[in-house]
């Protein structure tokens, strides 16, 4: 295993991004709260067109606006209502950030869709999504690309203390490798998208940046050495999802650091997970690789399996608190 050092404290947990309810000043005091190490951007669904992960990211992109039609976000020729209130939610959540947390020095972690879930999800004007095109798709890289550098300034800009740490919410990559993206009619797919094609995609947006990104992916199939190889510190992913080893373990041991999803996102029987059981899945599965302990709370953050936007806010508040315990508890191995 390298002997390189992770962007995060020893022991750290974190949230994956999304919680329930719409109180955006709730939601970040709970964050705070549970997570002082390492607080994350909270993001809340529930309040609708431009709090979604595509709409969200999608106010960002510069030079390139907008708009709903249908339910679904296709570029506009001009921005609009819809890209106002986008932008108007990431405003206002990153000033109750800095209003929270002006005086913290640690790191925070904000999220945003990458450029490949982004191109299978935003449509062309004259219908299709952006997928279709790859002069196309090259142009929403670079816009993402400069819409993310922008927006981490914006946040160093009101947090000046702080550290920021990126997430690339990448949950269609798989799909588009494997050319499973469906078209409009549903009687075909998109064609599958090169390795080399998305893990480029992918860099370009991780070096604009420039912060120390993880990609997160919750899909059976993670593409590990693609998202290391597109200069990524770090891999989030579904532990219950992981089928082989071997990848994992080759990744990990070439340097990835893993943000690992421990914590089931809905209940099970039995009701919320404890501390010491999201910290045995952890230790369970470092275990079967065959890594050293003490090298464990260093390289891993504890987190919930994926976003927690369909929980009940009582369910969720547990489960981060179980997972920030959890952490400390393998801090102490």
């Amino acid at each position: 295993m390298t002997d390189r050092g992770w962007p995060w404290p020893v022991g750290a947990a974190t949230g994956i991004g999304s919680l329930p309810g719409t109180d955006i000043a709730e939601a970040q005091r709970i964050v705070l709260g549970e997570f002082p190490a390492l607080p994350h951007l909270p993001e809340l669904p529930a309040r609708g067109p431009g709090a979604d992960l595509i709409g969200r990211t999608a106010g960002l992109l510069v030079e390139l606006p907008v708009e709903l039609y249908a339910a679904r976000w296709r570029v506009a020729p001009r921005p609009g209502k819809d890209l106002r209130r986008a932008r108007d939610l990431m405003e206002r959540d990153l000033d109750q950030l800095a209003e929270q947390a002006e005086e913290y020095a640690g790191t925070v972690k904000v999220q945003a869709g990458g450029p490949v879930t982004l191109a299978a999800s935003l449509e062309l004007p004259i219908g299709g999504r952006m997928l279709r095109d790859l002069g196309a798709v090259r142009d929403l890289a670079g816009s993402l690309a400069e819409g993310l550098r922008g927006h981490v300034e914006a946040v160093a800009r009101r947090m000046p203390r702080a550290g920021v740490l990126l997430q690339l919410d990448e949950p269609s990559l798989p799909a588009v490798l494997a050319g499973r993206v469906p078209t409009e009619s549903g009687l075909g797919t998109y064609r599958a998208m090169e390795s080399e094609v998305a893990a480029g995609l992918l860099r370009d947006v991780i070096e604009s940046a420039g912060v120390p990104t993880v990609v997160h992916c919750c899909a059976v199939d993670v593409p590990l050495e693609l998202i290391r190889s597109a200069g990524a510190v770090g891999v989030a992913l579904d532990l219950s999802r992981v089928t082989d080893l071997d990848p994992l373990g080759e990744a990990l041991d070439a340097g990835l650091g893993l943000v690992a999803g421990a914590a089931p996102t809905s209940p099970p029987t039995g009701g919320a997970p404890t501390s010491a059981q999201v910290a045995d899945r952890v230790r369970g599965l470092w275990d079967r690789l065959g890594f050293p302990r003490g090298q464990l709370a260093e390289q891993v953050v504890v987190t919930p399996a994926c976003g927690l936007a369909g929980a009940t806010p009582a369910y969720a508040r547990a489960v981060l608190a179980a997972c920030r315990d959890a952490g400390r508890r393998l801090a102490e191995v």
